[in-house]
């Protein structure tokens, strides 16, 4: 077992695509939840919409992949609308059945056989991003190795890069805003949303408003996926993205502008190093206290579930010695119901 290759292996996994715009999902989802107490259990519908905006502009429409990017971002604001204006004077519990509804619903009619003339239906829409790469100063077939981090091509080095950037961009707006005013409102809302309107401010405006910006940090997360890959595929964004967002939050820490930032480079880096180590295992004679094969007990097909199997125990472990997270304050998990 090569362990300075399942290392290096896991902390490329941690800066990867993958992990950068989970980061950028989770901050979105930690303006709803973490700062306002807003249940959203559809933020992949969210990626979805982003991205589905920026492929059908560009393949089906012929437009330019930044206009399209902005057609994403107006699709999630559209989208937040929708989900916002009829439930965000309830209780919570609705907005999320509402969000994981219509997550679903999103992928569902976009991979059906009636619209894929129009949206590619279960095959998806590819070979779109070919603009965005034009600025790119990698070589496009040449890898790259910096320090422990590998990158099989310079396309994939130069999205990943740029949705870093986005990333630290989003941390700092959040991070002034939740210390803005409007922070402050957003903040006491998640703890008595009554007292906020005894004050005389609109609670369900400024939910919505938390809806719309933690939407569109969610669409922006989403075209860049599709971008990194150069495909939508509707199946990418099924409801439990969503809840690996909502894990990735979690261990990071509810609340804090870092929290789903760290918690995304962990969850990819446990799963990555999970994997990386059990699979030389179930592919030798790897004996198990010198009893019996490990490769008798597990097929190397499993190890895909096993690994999540493995970080969701961990998972398991945090709750119940640190709900909070590594970083977030156990206040932060509790909410109002009223």
């Amino acid at each position: 077992m090569n362990w300075s290759d399942i290392i290096s292996n896991a902390l490329t996994a941690a800066v990867a695509l993958n992990a950068a715009w989970f980061a950028l999902a989770g901050i979105g989802l930690n303006v709803h939840f973490g700062y306002t107490g807003l249940l959203n259990f559809g933020q992949i519908g969210f990626a979805a919409i982003g991205a589905y905006g920026v492929g059908v502009s560009v393949t089906y429409f012929g437009w330019n992949i930044w206009i399209g990017m902005l057609v994403g971002i107006l699709m999630a604001v559209v989208l937040a609308l929708l989900l916002g204006l009829p439930t965000l004077r309830l209780r919570a519990d609705y907005l999320a059945i509402v969000t994981i509804a219509a997550a679903e619903i999103i992928r569902l009619v976009a991979r059906s056989v009636a619209l894929r003339n129009f949206s590619g239906g279960s095959n998806g829409i590819n070979g779109f991003s070919s603009q965005f790469y034009e600025l790119s100063p990698f070589s496009a077939s040449e890898s790259y190795k910096i320090g422990p981090f590998f990158f099989s091509s310079g396309r994939l080095l130069f999205v990943t890069a740029v949705t870093w950037v986005l990333v630290v961009l989003a941390v700092g707006m959040v991070w002034l805003l939740m210390r803005s005013p409007w922070g402050r409102v957003l903040r006491s809302i998640k703890e008595d949303e009554d007292a906020v309107r005894a004050l005389g401010k609109s609670a369900y405006s400024y939910k919505l408003q938390s809806l719309i910006l933690g939407g569109v940090l969610g669409g922006i997360a989403g075209m860049m996926f599709a971008i990194g890959t150069a495909t939508v595929q509707p199946d990418n964004f099924q409801p439990p993205q969503t809840f690996f967002i909502w894990a990735a939050m979690i261990i990071g820490g509810v609340g804090k502008v870092w929290g789903p930032v760290v918690g995304s480079m962990i969850f990819w880096a446990l799963l990555s190093l999970t994997e990386n180590i059990l699979r030389p295992m179930a592919s030798a004679n790897y004996s198990v206290f010198g009893i019996f094969d490990f490769n008798t007990i597990m097929e190397g097909v499993q190890i895909g579930q096993i690994r999540f199997m493995l970080v969701g125990f961990g998972l398991l472990l945090l709750m119940v010695f640190r709900p909070q997270g590594l970083f977030g304050d156990k206040n932060e998990m509790a909410l109002d119901d009223n």
